[in-house]
Formats: C-alpha cells, structure tokens, sequence
C-alpha cells in the first residue's frame, strides 16, 4: 500500500470517526441513543477505493444517487463484504426500476405514482421486498424532487394500500437558503401521523440539527470523504 493510499485512509478514518462522535454527543444532548441513528455514508462520485477506506473503517451503509454508477462500483465491494447496506438516495427514474431493485436495499426517494407502480411489479416480480422510504418535498421547490406536503399523506396511504409497498419513513432535503428545523419538524410530523418509524434528514451541514428532531438516518458524505471529485 502506497503512502498516499495509506493518507487518504486514516485522513478517511478520522473524519468518519469525528461525524460518529458528533453523532452520538447530538443524541445525547436530547437523550437519544447513539445506536438509533444510522449513519449513510454517501459515496456519489467517489471510487471504489475511498469506499473501502471506508469500510476498513467500520462503516457499512452506503448512498449513492445513480443508478448506473453504483452498478459501476458496488458489486464488487459487495462481493468483497456481503454485509453491506446500499441506499438509493438520488431520483429514481422508472425505467431503472430493474436494475435498482437488483442492486440497492433500500430506496429512499419514492416520490410519484408511476414509480410506486413500477416498484410494486418488480418487487413482486422478483420476490425482493425493499424498505422504501417516501421523499417529501418539504420546501415545495419546483427544481426537486419529492411529493408536496399537502399531498404526502394520501400518496403515503396509496403507495401502502393500492401497490402494498413496504414504505418505512420518510426523506427530505430542506432548501439550502432556509433554516433547516422546520422541515425536519414538518417531515417528523407527517411519519408521526402515518406511524412511520424511519426518517431520512440531515446532511453534512445539518444532520446535528436532524438528529435532534428525530432523525434516523443521516446521510453524510463531504465530512466523511472530503469535497467530491470533479468530474
């Protein structure tokens, strides 16, 4: 192993172990344990070797935004390590059902009925159930993805009772101008009302603040990889 290998993994190593300490002393501070906040390390346009920097450090949840490029990388990482969780976290178009469905184990921006369908038929095609998580477009932005809130709870209750999607939580991604609580908090009251136990919010500028307001899974990627690579 290079020396430059061996920098990038214990630079690697101790920003992860940072975010984990921040993890836990966030929890702490509103007497949450650690152990119920799940961190999603996300690897978008990172290679295959900061990833496994990664998982000689510990970790073992993964989010990727594409389709096509965690294709490129991901199973042969899980060859390597079938313990793995990987998490679809970026838009889902349709006609990357199949391979989404083959290859991630949860998909946390279901956001539309025409995907919800698709899901459903290739979850029964092929006997995989994934934990599927609704994406809420907290800050009702036209340029993002997400269901409207004012929609939310009807579109939860079709995707559980028309296409019997196994839907566990609830993602956002609040505005990047606004004060992120009050999406957190909007977000947490929507799952409380449809008894959703999971809840996908916080990233690297704000998964602190998340967690505080309830949130299960964060999804953290520059503080645990550094700035992405330009493409």
């Amino acid at each position: 192993m290079s020396g430059q290998t061996l920098d990038l993994a214990s630079g690697l190593a101790e920003r992860l172990a940072a975010v984990k300490d921040r993890i836990a002393a966030a929890a702490g501070a509103v007497a949450r344990n650690a152990a119920e906040v799940t961190l999603v390390a996300v690897s978008k346009t990172h290679d295959a070797g900061a990833i496994s920097a990664a998982i000689a450090a510990g970790q073992r949840v993964f989010g990727e935004n594409r389709v096509q490029e965690a294709q490129a990388k991901y199973p042969a990482l899980r060859a390597a390590h079938p313990d793995l969780v990987l998490h679809l976290i970026g838009p889902l178009q349709t006609n990357k059902v199949k391979e989404a469905v083959a290859l991630f184990d949860v998909i946390e921006t279901v956001d539309r009925p025409k995907l919800a369908e698709a899901l459903a038929r290739e979850m029964e095609r092929t006997g995989r159930r994934l934990r599927c998580l609704v994406q809420v477009n907290t800050g009702e932005e036209p340029q993002k993805a997400g269901v409207l809130p004012v929609v939310a709870d009807a579109f939860i209750a079709e995707c559980r009772e028309r296409w019997r999607l196994p839907i566990v939580g609830l993602m956002c991604i609040p505005p990047l101008d606004q004060e992120p609580s009050p999406h957190f908090a909007l977000l947490r009251e929507i799952a409380r009302r449809h008894q959703l136990p999971e809840l996908s919010m916080g990233m690297s500028a704000d998964y602190e603040i998340a967690i505080r307001l309830g949130a299960t899974h964060v999804r953290v990627g520059t503080a645990i990889f550094g700035e992405r690579p330009r493409r």
